[in-house]
């Protein structure tokens, strides 16, 4: 049976910064204070076996461990993952893969864009590895990419299964070693400052320690990361769901399913607070489901709201602007006008052109102001147009709920960005045996404020 061998290397200190190359962000410690630093790590050192354990195969992971191997090829980079690699890539952006965004490529403008820590990452965070710099990787290792009206950039073939071959290829063609069906159970460090990491398969009875000089935990938000955290020091935010669809308790909207509103103005308000909170109001599309609500704008305020929502136990109401354009003077003129226009017309069966609307959703709206049937244009009242107007302007509906665990591809929470620093440095690494330092690297989706 192949097993990983003992890491037995050399202990490795922090010499003299250089800013010589422009390189993916790591995150680093050192035992010397509990602060820690995301750094741009540059190993222009002796060669050397130094070791690099990578804890998690989804996209972090392996990217990661690829830029590791890029920027100090004399690492010997292993990679565990305990399931099957790149497994989220698989299925994300409806199995399309979304990679990054096309259009908020201003490190200011991208950070506004995170609803936790985007104060801290409005520095020099994006200027070490943003959206740019994703697609020219992408561009240089042979995947062609579009932008989508909305920023969204996907592979030109539309299939996941192009980024998971890529970074199986490069990671294969770096050097990086796979290690799969096994899991890190546990970390601690060493008096000389490396890292002892316990390994486990859970088909077998198979234990086994390593030691190594570098540990980057990439798992995302699993309770493996959080655990490894917690045992090398670091707080954890409890992690909550964000990202996620909402229930409706409305029992009519199950005949709406699949109708989509190329743009409403969603207001999300809770109990809990009890203050105006500008995020908790979005703008964009928005998909009626069998269960409740999807799409863009519902994701986003699930994304803002992601803590309030869970104190709230995902209960509350959603007001709902149908006709985001047109002031409510506006909406009520249209109807009054289509009225005068259109007097011997069903009212079922004609509205305004300038709403955008389906008849489906047309219906709904008049049936929830108990008009049905035969009703003809001419017998309805201006107040009661008024009525349809602030209706359509102000629908109120009851959020009984999130969508289904499995929708859930990220948390709000993890390791609390106050405990990393960010620097803009490159890093050199070189041997000694009188100077220690721990270096632990966390990739994104362990931090607190990170949710896609």
């Amino acid at each position: 049976m192949n097993t990983l061998p003992r890491f037995v290397l050399h202990n490795q200190a922090l010499s003299k910064f250089s800013i010589r190359h422009r390189n993916y962000a790591f995150f680093l410690s050192s035992n010397h204070r509990r602060r820690y630093c995301a750094v741009a790590l540059s190993l222009s050192a002796k060669p050397a076996e130094e070791v690099l354990v990578v804890v998690g195969a989804g996209a972090a992971g392996i990217y990661g461990a690829i830029r590791a191997k890029t920027i100090a090829p004399h690492l010997n980079v292993v990679v565990i993952e305990k399931a099957k690699p790149l497994s989220k890539v698989k299925i994300s952006g409806g199995g399309r893969c979304n990679v990054t965004n096309g259009h908020c490529v201003d490190n200011v403008v991208l950070a506004g864009n995170y609803p936790r820590g985007n104060k801290e990452l409005r520095g020099s965070f994006f200027n070490t590895h943003g959206p740019i710099d994703t697609m020219s990787w992408f561009s240089d290792h042979g995947v062609e990419l579009k932008t989508e009206i909305d920023g969204r950039v996907f592979p030109i073939s539309n299939s996941s299964s192009t980024i998971i071959d890529c970074l199986m290829s490069e990671a294969k063609k770096r050097g990086v070693v796979l290690k799969t069906g096994i899991a890190v159970t546990s970390a601690s460090t060493s008096a000389d400052g490396k890292f002892l990491v316990k390994l486990e398969k859970r088909t077998i009875d198979y234990v086994e320690h390593v030691e190594a000089d570098y540990l980057m935990i990439a798992s995302g938000s699993s309770e493996q990361g959080y655990k490894l955290a917690t045992q090398l020091g670091h707080s954890i935010v409890k992690p909550v769901p964000s990202l996620f669809t909402f229930k409706i308790d409305d029992f009519q909207l199950v005949e709406l399913s699949g109708v989509t509103f190329p743009k409403v103005r969603a207001k999300l308000k809770l109990e809990t607070v009890h203050k105006s909170i500008p995020e908790h109001t979005q703008v964009g599309p928005m998909l009626v489901t069998h269960w409740g609500f999807s799409g863009p704008v519902i994701l986003r305020l699930s994304a803002w709201g992601a803590r309030d929502l869970s104190g709230s136990d995902y209960k509350g109401s959603l007001i709902v602007d149908f006709v985001p354009d047109l002031h409510l003077d506006d909406v009520k003129s249209l109807l009054i006008q289509h009225k005068n226009k259109f007097p011997k017309q069903r009212v079922i069966n004609s509205f305004p052109s300038e709403f955008g609307l389906v008849k489906r959703f047309w219906r709904y709206i008049l049936e929830n102001e108990d008009l049905v049937g035969d009703l003809l244009w001419a017998s309805i009242s201006n107040n009661l147009l008024i009525s349809i107007a602030s209706r359509l302007k102000n629908c109120s509906f009851c959020v009984k709920g999130k969508g289904q665990f499995k929708d859930e591809f990220v948390t709000a929470g993890g390791v609390p960005l106050s405990e990393v620093l960010s620097l803009s440095l490159s890093l050199y690494l070189h041997h000694t045996h009188t100077h220690t330092c721990l270096c632990i690297y966390f990739k994104l989706t362990v931090f607190a404020p990170w949710f896609h």
